[in-house]
């Protein structure tokens, strides 16, 4: 193997022969030389055009993409939870809207209100100018913000709704336990209270009640809402029922031919409890009635001219 060697110490190029083992050492060694010019070359190449990337750099891109993956899962739980969250709390408004629409349509008709003044079963009416909206999109934080102000409200409307309906309910049960109007459907006033002549003796007596003649059988009816305290014979009376209102009032109704409720019962204003007639001391068919106040008879009639005032 002929190797020609150029280089300013030699003056002319000078030729070297190689043989045997020498020649495989000379070509293995320039091979090598080449390969790590080569190698050098590529790697400074790459680094300075941008085209290569290290271990090191992958493995942080990888780190940091499974960072992004964990954060992206989070908050995707954070909304479901959230959005899990609205739907239970519009689910609990909606229920409490329900309860307060029911005791707003009995108030309606507690108070006696005119139909449609208060319309539970339709949306409001509303109106006004258009007005910029503050935000474009309402984030879940902002929602479940409002809808803690909103059940707030509900819980202050709900609290005023039942003690209104607490206030009409005492009204109406005052109004139906006061013992008022005419005991008999029909009729007319035949004995006052107070003093009078005792129709059988002849006699200055006094009175304690009113009476009201008719025809047999007409019905006598509760002046107010109470309990059946008596309801049989009582000596000068004939049978007689009695009711009592609470509130110290209690009322009797006696003379009767037949008495229709026992003790006990419950009754209304307005209900039949007995039918006229002539039992006990009586000289012809009517309704004896008294009013008593604290266990002692009242005037009747004051009871019964407020009922028509």
């Amino acid at each position: 193997m002929n190797v020609v060697v150029f280089g300013k110490g030699f003056g002319k190029p000078r030729q070297v022969n190689l043989s045997g083992g020498a020649a495989l050492c000379a070509a293995a060694l320039i091979a090598g030389s080449l390969c790590c010019a080569a190698f050098a070359g590529g790697y400074w190449y790459s680094s300075h055009n941008g085209s290569g990337m290290s271990l090191a750099q992958v493995e942080s891109l990888a780190n940091e993409l499974a960072a992004q993956r964990e954060a992206i899962d989070a908050t995707r739980q954070q909304t479901e939870d959230t959005m899990d969250a609205l739907a239970i709390r519009i689910g609990q408004l909606n229920a409490r809207i329900i309860r307060l629409d029911a005791l707003g349509r009995r108030l309606t008709e507690m108070a006696d209100l005119d139909d449609g003044e208060f319309d539970f079963d339709s949306e409001p009416a509303l109106g006004g100018p258009e007005e910029p909206s503050l935000a474009a999109t309402a984030m879940p934080g902002e929602v479940l913000t409002a809808m803690r102000r909103l059940d707030q409200q509900l819980d202050d409307r709900e609290t005023q709704l039942a003690a209104l309906e607490s206030m009409l309910m005492s009204q109406n049960l005052v109004d139906r336990v006061y013992p008022q109007g005419r005991p008999v459907k029909s009729g007319f006033m035949s004995s006052f209270f107070g003093r009078r002549t005792d129709p059988f003796t002849g006699k200055t007596a006094t009175h304690k009640g009113i009476d009201f003649a008719g025809k047999a059988g007409t019905e006598v009816i509760a002046v107010a809402d109470g309990i059946v305290t008596w309801s049989a014979k009582r000596y000068g009376y004939g049978k007689m029922v009695e009711i009592n209102h609470g509130n110290g009032y209690s009322t009797r109704y006696a003379h009767n031919s037949k008495n229709l409720v026992s003790v006990g019962d419950e009754v209304k204003k307005g209900q039949t409890v007995a039918l006229m007639g002539e039992t006990g001391r009586a000289t012809g068919p009517n309704l004896h009635f008294e009013v008593l106040k604290g266990g002692h008879q009242v005037n009747p009639v004051d009871f019964i001219r407020q009922s028509a005032e």
